[in-house]
């Protein structure tokens, strides 16, 4: 065949590869549908947050009328103002990092741990064990009893009733546990063994190393969660304030917005709308995660897939 021919031929082919058939119309209806529903889907999530960003720093006049929508009105930071000149707003931001940090490490070493000790299949009563877990993620005693416990533990007003009630989540040992099954070699573990390693070496040098995706995934979990929950310090912390975490912090100072700026008699002229400072507060709790985010963002999807429940 000549250079001439396979040439022609290849022209041939192009023209064909473009040419408006059925097949290639259809495929590319299906890219537009899912662009359209991911488009969608993310412009769901964005939307509200440009559209809080945007009332927290408009002019009060504006976010009272409605007339704030994706960009701000009346460029105004009395709101951002407001918090960072309350002294207390840095104590509170410093107890809740001290709170996700510890809180995050005891979680993951509590996970990572039992998820590895589950998958052992010489751990006799394994199969109790992770019936025993898992009937917590369905059945719980609520907060009355929770409360009771911490009485008697008299764990009130301490660090610890902040960080280890909720630092272990069955949801998340499940994840792990199906991800250290499905990702890890069992031949692996078995051939460490003969070279005479222990448990502890092993989780320590080839579990861990081979599992990071999932790592990063399940701390995001724990940091995430703990940094934006405020319900337990809710109930536990009463007396002492100076260990009210962030999102309790800001939840009363929305309270007690919202009660000056209804009280009558008040010179609401010079007292933030409570809207405003409730858009301010929501920037200012979510920025941190935000900026985090990124970081293990590349992770995220990767572990979420792999420890994914596999039918």
């Amino acid at each position: 065949m000549s250079v001439q021919q396979v040439l022609q031929e290849e022209l041939t082919y192009q023209k064909r590869k473009k040419a408006w058939t059925p097949t290639r119309v259809a495929n590319l209806a299906a890219d537009v549908l899912c662009w359209l529903i991911v488009g969608l889907a993310s412009l769901s999530c964005v939307v509200p947050f440009l559209h809080i960003a945007a009332k927290s720093v408009s002019a009060e006049a504006y976010v009272v009328a409605n007339k704030v929508l994706l960009l701000p009105k009346g460029f105004n930071l009395s709101a951002y103002n407001k918090i960072f000149h309350d002294a207390s707003i840095l104590r509170s931001m410093w107890v809740t990092i001290v709170v996700t940090i510890a809180f995050t490490l005891i979680g993951m070493f509590l996970t990572i741990s039992a998820s590895y000790a589950l998958t052992r299949r010489d751990l006799k009563g394994r199969k109790i064990m992770t019936f025993m877990v898992m009937f917590t993620m369905y059945f719980a005693a609520g907060a009355i009893p929770d409360y009771l416990l911490m009485n008697d533990l008299h764990m009130l007003d301490t660090w610890w009733c902040l960080i280890l009630p909720l630092c272990f989540a069955p949801y998340n040992l499940l994840i792990m546990k199906n991800n250290f099954q499905g990702s890890i070699p069992e031949s692996l573990i078995e051939s460490a063994l003969l070279d005479g390693a222990g448990h502890f070496k092993i989780l320590s040098s080839i579990v861990v190393p081979l599992s990071k995706p999932i790592i990063a995934t399940i701390a995001l979990f724990y940091a995430v969660g703990r940094w934006n929950a405020y319900a337990d310090a809710l109930y536990y912390i009463k007396q002492r304030t100076d260990l009210r975490p962030l999102q309790l912090k800001l939840y009363y100072l929305i309270v007690a917005a919202n009660e000056s700026f209804q009280t009558e008699g008040v010179a609401t002229t010079t007292m933030t709308n409570p809207e405003v400072l409730k858009a301010a507060c929501i920037i200012f709790a979510a920025l941190p995660i935000i900026c985090v985010y990124p970081f293990v963002q590349k992770y995220f999807v990767q572990g979420t897939m792999v420890g994914a429940v596999k039918g």
